[in-house]
């Protein structure tokens, strides 16, 4: 059973991963509004491809929550009715959460893959729940832990509506981030704890402790780059390109965030080298800095050539993986052997 419970946790977290990719896809095409409800998409659990079908028809069966577009407004019908030849607005209400009404085929259909990988990582998490049950006498935190991710994928799932809602809020989108990474962090300590067999590797206090600062830093950085995204996002509405400076519009978090991954790279360039002389096995460091060299890479591309296409969303969901990565080998160094302990003291 725990090795089913293991490769289940595992395909919920490609899943999830997935949903943090498509999450990245949708800030870069500015697919967020595309479905201006919430949980269905323009009222339908399939959205429409075209603009036609958010128009009002005469003599047309409507079905109670449908959104139709008049004067570029929502209006949503109250009630199950066959409209007549003409409009009466007495068979609907405008959508009040926002006044978003904007149809857009290919964002409609951006954020509706992107909410039904969503809906579709929850899944596996709900069966490695069911299977956590037969484990309980074994390892109760497996239950415990895998009903804290159905809860915090239900808290996401209502973080979504919350940021449709309120029209793209900021906090709203970095907290929908953040709870994510949770939700990684989470799957990745069931995936780890559920093994039956482990490396060869040495436990040394120093590397787990400035692993841990350094891990924690990343996330300030996701954190800080979140803030920036959207100083970027919201300058490209009003300017309708990237000809402007960042450095003037968001000074203290654009310094913030480059001056702080200076130190992440000094900090994780010192765990490599420390890995390797004391050669403590951790050899999935190496990706660490793979994926700080992609980071650094996409973040000079970002500012020296106007942010082109696709490398916002990408320099975010390697900085995801790179916490996870993070996070994973402080697990490896947490695990205490009494024959591969060491103290170090360069």
């Amino acid at each position: 059973m725990k090795k089913r419970f293991r490769k289940t946790a595992k395909v919920a977290l490609v899943l999830i991963y997935l949903v943090i990719i498509a999450g990245a896809v949708v800030r870069m095409t500015g697919s967020g509004m595309g479905c201006p409800d919430w949980p269905k998409c323009f009222g339908y659990y399939i959205p429409p491809t075209e603009l036609s079908e958010l128009q009002f028809k005469p003599n047309h069966e409507y079905k109670k929550g449908i959104v139709i577009i008049v004067d570029e407004e929502l209006q949503v019908a109250i009630e199950n009715f066959t409209s007549n030849d003409a409009l009466n607005l007495t068979h609907w209400e405008p959508y009040t959460a926002h006044d978003y009404a904007v149809f857009n085929p290919l964002h409609t259909w951006v954020e509706y893959i992107n909410r039904l990988l969503g809906a579709l990582s929850g899944i596996p998490i709900l069966i490695f729940t069911i299977m956590s049950i037969w484990l309980w006498t074994d390892k109760k935190r497996f239950l415990l832990l895998s009903i804290f991710t159905v809860i915090g994928m239900a808290f996401q799932a209502w973080l979504g509506k919350t940021v449709v809602d309120s029209n793209l809020s900021p906090y709203k989108i970095t907290i929908h981030m953040v709870m994510a990474l949770v939700i990684v962090a989470v799957i990745l300590y069931l995936i780890f704890k559920s093994k039956t067999t482990f490396k060869n590797q040495t436990f040394d206090k120093r590397f787990k402790n400035v692993l841990i600062i350094a891990t924690v830093l990343t996330l300030i950085q996701i954190v800080l780059g979140t803030q920036v995204r959207q100083f970027v996002d919201i300058q490209n509405k009003l300017n309708g390109s990237f000809n402007w400076d960042i450095t003037a519009i968001a000074p203290f978090k654009f310094y913030a965030h480059r001056t702080l991954s200076i130190l992440v790279l000094v900090l994780n360039l010192w765990l490599f080298q420390h890995n390797r002389k004391f050669n403590l096995g951790y050899n999935k460091f190496k990706f660490v800095l793979i994926c700080i060299g992609l980071e650094i890479v996409t973040g000079i591309v970002m500012y020296y050539f106007n942010f082109p296409f696709s490398t916002q969303p990408l320099h975010l969901v390697i900085a995801a993986v790179l916490i996870g990565i993070q996070f994973y080998i402080i697990l490896e160094s947490s695990r205490r052997s009494p024959l591969k302990t060491v103290t170090t003291s360069t």
